[in-house]
């Protein structure tokens, strides 16, 4: 709700009359990084390595893991080149995910749909239906607990400490704090 708001102010007015919350003038340059750019969307979480990391070990405590994994999957199935390739990622994508003997199966609907015969003639876009299934269950299920869970606040917490610890400050911060005196 906040971001939406801050959203909301920064296209009504210039960049350079937007303050932040202690009044100072914010830059339209700032970027988010880690648990604060996590918290804007599960998007943002899955392009951080270490975001997923974290996300994959709260799935695993609620033993949905393999959600993550096929997502990760897929995406990785859409880089691959040439046909016998594209084949065997097909096929090892449906064997772990997918299949009724599946190592991890993914709780997808239409899941039946799809046999063995599709891994004849993959495409990179094969699987993105059922990928875009996952998401969405994602998005709207683990990823809203994910931002409540112990690891995501104790990981925000280690990341304030570190930026208020002494180390963190540049020099001109210290140095602008020393001449605004």
């Amino acid at each position: 709700m906040f971001n939406r708001a801050v959203s909301r102010l920064s296209r009504k007015r210039p960049p350079s009359e937007i303050n932040d919350s202690e009044g100072h003038p914010s830059s339209s340059h700032q970027t988010l990084k880690g648990t604060s750019k996590w918290a804007t969307s599960l998007e943002n979480l899955l392009e951080d390595p270490e975001g997923v990391k974290r996300f994959r070990e709260f799935l695993k405590k609620e033993f949905s893991e393999e959600n993550v994994l096929f997502w990760l999957a897929c995406e990785e199935f859409k880089k691959t080149q040439g046909k016998k390739q594209m084949q065997e990622k097909a096929k090892e994508i449906y064997m772990t995910f997918l299949s009724s003997k599946a190592s991890s199966q993914v709780n997808v609907e239409g899941q039946s749909r799809l046999n063995e015969t599709i891994l004849e003639t993959p495409h990179p876009l094969m699987f993105q239906k059922l990928q875009d299934q996952i998401f969405n269950l994602m998005k709207y299920d683990s990823y809203s607990r994910f931002l409540k869970s112990e690891i995501f606040l104790n990981h925000k917490k280690s990341e304030e400490q570190e930026e208020n610890s002494p180390e963190a400050q540049t020099a001109a911060k210290r140095a602008s704090r020393i001449y605004n005196t």
